[in-house]
C-alpha cells in the first residue's frame, strides 16, 4: 500500500506490515479500514488547527471591526485570511 498526495509518493506498507495489521484488520477490510483512518487523521488535524485559530481570531476580528462572523468554517478561515494582520506559521517564526 502506497500512500501519494499531489502523485507523490510520501509512505508505503511493505507487504510485511500489512500482514502485522491484518492480524487484527479483516482482510477484506484493510483498504478501507486504512483509509478511514488516514481521513481521520486528517480531519482530527483540520478540526484542532480550526478550533485555535478560531479562538485566537474571533476577539481580533472584532476589535478590527467585524459586526458579521460566518458560521461556516471555510468562510471564516477566509475571513481571518483576509486580514491585514494575518501571518502562517511560516511568517509567524519570521518574526521571532
Amino acid at each position: 500500500m502506497k500512500i501519494s498526495v499531489d502523485d507523490k509518493e510520501l509512505y508505503s506498507l511493505t507487504d510485511t506490515q500489512k500482514k502485522v495489521i491484518k492480524n487484527e484488520v479483516a482482510s477484506d477490510l484493510f483498504d478501507e479500514d486504512m483509509k478511514r483512518r488516514l481521513e481521520w487523521v486528517l480531519k482530527h488535524k483540520y478540526e484542532k488547527c480550526f478550533k485555535r485559530l478560531k479562538s485566537e481570531w474571533d476577539t481580533k476580528l472584532a476589535d478590527a471591526g467585524v459586526e458579521s462572523i460566518p458560521v461556516d468554517k471555510d468562510a471564516y478561515a477566509e475571513l481571518v485570511f483576509q486580514q491585514a494582520s494575518y501571518k502562517d506559521r511560516a511568517a509567524r517564526d519570521l518574526d521571532i
